[in-house]
């Protein structure tokens, strides 16, 4: 069992009297609405449309004034279209307004641009003010304690900070109402920027190390499997003391992990300020993520906390059952996992992590602030891993590194040796030393919240706000989104000083290795992920995804089985639509192909042999944009074939052959057809009877060699067929038709043929 590190600098706590949140305002109604709530009122479009030059509508022009002749075409337009518009102020002599009722302006442009009249139709949008939140500590120009540039890293990338992420622009469109985000940390303490933004968590804390009221020893001295009592996610402070290390040395002394004396962290109560305090409630620092809730978790504690507690919070914070525990009521689609430790993903945190997947949850976590390799779970296979860099967009010193990165976020720096601060990251604190006190913030003088740990919340809030635009996508969307929209790092002009070059000379960052890489370096694609994160076009573009859902029928086929795919649960994004399906085999082609057309909402794939196929299906909206999703499907083999019987062995003419179907094997809860057929020897034999039952009966007419078939059809259209060869021999001298009387040589020839008449081979077709 591993013991986990949390990854923060060492934060020094300075009491802050509660009387500096005296006297605040209550909180106030956010300026603007989320953009995904839904409109109670009838939908009124507003539609900016131009004419082509040559069109005969551009021609017909208003006469209220000569100097401003303008088109007003809206019964005309309409007519050809079947809506019912009405004109509106014109703009110049080709462009008018138009509008609609019952219809929105996203769909009306569409239906107005088809008209060979119109040039192009676009929404008439409403522009508002950008949403700047009355948090005191989010403005720039902050007096000390707070850094002067106050929230800097929320706000739009500037030549000052070049790798702020823009979470100001983002919430113009979401707030991440709908949304749960689950915090597995040191837990939570009360925070007034942080009241009735969580919901009920759990402490997961397996071991005694965290004063949390369990019996002093009780699990600490090996009973790992003791869960306390109190399951409440409050965090009582992971302080160590001298006294705890003279006590239990085996966990505090270990030789991978040692832990010294500290003050409590509160690190859980910072991570959980950054993702979602309360914003534009007049009250401290504003939050990535104000409308999602929070769900804390505890799982660290004195020095750390275990991998086994971990992963039972992530299975129990998506809302799987976890032994001894009652399922969470309120699952999280997003995993913040601020912590980590060294060394490759286990098969546990790789198991867990794709057990999450399956539900659609998105897991972030810190790469590490060691100037390594990232360690697990930050490398483990389907996570979005962060790693930190300084306001300039380079890596912050202390950030661990490496390709397993998938962006980056401002981790906070201080560019100074001496002095306040430059550039922290603000957030809720708490300033008892070991037990909770009063409620504070984190500031630049001694109260300094770095690292990639509050790097991560910045990324986990973020997702929070693009599932609230768009709730359908999977976290492969999620990732690949936010690869996609994050800025490119800059590869020049920071100033020298604290790289590893001559003189401090900034160096491009390199491949993780065994020297950690503590100074300042140029990232690049293989150290520091795709980019930077840019909050506002993540959501943006998340906003404007497809969803793509495939519905398969049966899910689990068998061998020969048609199956029926859907796209039907697909979605466009709001005020669009889809207008081509592409499906495609991109794995197992071998035991599958498709039997319809692969370019409408729905495909019948017809299922050859046992294995696994993979199909693909990429979706094209009416703006050009795509999407696809994979599905993989697992054939199972099918145990269906045909074998003859014949009776009597020995043959001779005259003789009427009772031929039947036993030793067939048919699968369990399918039914079957027959079809028997002579394939060769027609001349020598004919059926009496059906030849679509179970069984057949066979007339001989002439000496020689009849070949019969049969061939079984099952009811999912699967076939098996075999071949028996018969030999018909003559009539012995004083025998008579049942094959009786003197020996005769042709007789013993006819039974030897008999005997050697070989099985039926089976074989399949379709």
């Amino acid at each position: 069992m591993t013991l986990v590190h949390r990854l923060i600098a060492p934060v020094l706590i300075a009491a802050l009297s509660t009387a500096s949140l005296a006297g605040m305002a209550a909180e106030w109604t956010p300026v603007h609405f989320s953009a995904t709530s839904t409109a109670t009122t009838q939908q009124q479009a507003r539609v900016i449309v131009k004419y082509r030059a040559s069109a005969g509508s551009a021609k017909i022009l208003s006469a209220t004034a000569s100097s401003t002749r303008v088109p007003q075409q809206a019964l005309a337009l309409g007519a050809r279209l079947g809506l019912t518009l009405a004109d509106g102020r014109g703009i110049d002599s080709q462009t008018q307004l138009v509008h609609a009722s019952g219809i929105s302006s996203a769909a009306l442009a569409q239906r107005l641009a088809q008209d060979a009249s119109v040039e192009w139709a676009v929404p008439d949008r409403r522009v508002r003010a950008r949403m700047v939140p009355n948090d005191p500590l989010f403005a720039a120009g902050q007096s000390s304690p707070y850094p002067a540039v106050g929230q800097w890293y929320l706000r739009a990338p500037g030549a000052s900070a070049q790798a702020a992420i823009n979470a100001v622009g983002a919430w113009d469109k979401t707030l991440g109402a709908g949304q749960v985000v689950a915090v597995l940390d040191t837990g939570i303490t009360a925070h007034p920027d942080l009241a009735g933004r969580t919901l009920p968590g759990y402490n997961m804390v397996s071991l005694n190390t965290s004063q949390d009221g369990n019996a002093a020893g009780k699990c600490i001295t090996g009973n790992g499997a003791c869960r306390p009592a109190n399951t409440s996610p409050n965090d009582p402070g992971d302080w160590v003391s001298q006294s705890d290390i003279t006590a239990y040395p085996t966990l505090f002394n270990d030789a991978q992990n040692p832990c010294t004396v500290e003050s409590s962290s509160w690190h859980g109560t910072q991570v959980a300020g950054i993702l979602g305090a309360s914003t534009n409630n007049n009250i401290g620092a504003a939050g990535v993520a104000s409308a999602a809730k929070i769900l804390p978790v505890r799982v660290l504690g004195k020095c750390g906390g275990w991998d086994s507690d971990i992963i039972d919070a992530m299975r129990w914070a998506a809302g799987l059952s976890v032994s001894g525990t009652a399922t969470n009521a309120n699952p999280a689609r997003v995993i913040n996992l601020s912590l980590g430790g060294t060394g490759a993903c286990g098969a546990a945190y790789q198991q867990a992590v794709n057990d999450l997947l399956v539900l659609n949850t998105v897991v972030v976590v810190a790469a590490g602030n060691d100037g390594l390799a990232v360690g697990a779970p930050g490398n483990c296979s389907g996570v979005v891993t962060v790693a930190g860099v300084r306001h300039f967009g380079t890596k912050v010193g202390y950030s661990s590194l490496g390709p397993e990165v998938t962006l980056a976020a401002p981790a906070g720096n201080c560019v100074n040796t001496a002095g306040a601060c430059l550039y922290p990251i603000v957030t809720t604190l708490n300033d008892g030393a070991t037990s909770p006190a009063n409620s504070i913030y984190s500031d630049a003088l001694s109260n300094i919240s770095l690292g990639t740990s509050f790097a991560t919340p910045q990324v986990a809030g973020t997702v929070a706000l693009m599932l609230s635009a768009n709730a359908g996508m999977s976290p492969a969307q999620v990732s690949s989104i936010l690869r996609g929209t994050a800025r490119a790092f800059p590869t020049t002009g920071a100033p020298a000083g604290s790289g590893a070059g001559p003189g401090g000379v900034v160096q491009a960052c390199l491949a993780p290795s065994l020297v950690a890489q503590n100074s300042e370096c140029y990232c690049t694609s293989t150290t520091c992920g795709a980019g930077m994160l840019d909050a506002n076009a993540a959501v943006t573009q998340a906003a404007g995804a497809m969803t793509v859902v495939i519905a398969a029928t049966p899910a689990s086929p068998l061998a020969g089985q048609l199956v029926g795919l859907n796209a039907s649960g697909s979605a466009a994004a709001q005020g669009r639509t889809i207008i081509g399906y592409l499906w495609e085999i991109t794995a197992g082609s071998g035991i599958a192909s498709f039997t319809s057309a692969t370019n409408a909402s729905t495909a019948t794939l017809d299922t050859t042999g046992a294995g696994s196929v993979t199909v693909r299906l990429t979706l094209t909206d009416n703006l050009g944009s795509q999407a696809s999703a994979s599905q993989t499907l697992t054939v199972g083999a099918v145990s269906l074939s045909a074998a003859i019987s014949a009776t009597p062995a020995v043959v001779v003419v005259g003789n009427t052959v009772a031929l039947g179907s036993t030793g067939s094997t048919v699968p369990a809860g399918r039914s079957v057809g027959y079809l028997w057929e002579i394939t060769s020897g027609g001349t020598l034999a004919s059926f009496s009877g059906s030849t679509t039952g179970a069984s057949a009966s066979l007339v001989t007419s002439a000496v020689g060699n009849v070949s019969v078939r049969l061939t079984l059809t099952d009811s999912e259209g699967l076939q098996a067929a075999t071949t028996k060869n018969i030999t018909v021999a003559p009539i012995s001298a004083g025998g008579g038709s049942t094959g009786g009387g003197a020996w005769s040589p042709l007789w013993s020839l006819g039974l030897v043929w008999a005997a050697l008449a070989l099985p039926g081979r089976r074989q399949r077709s379709h």
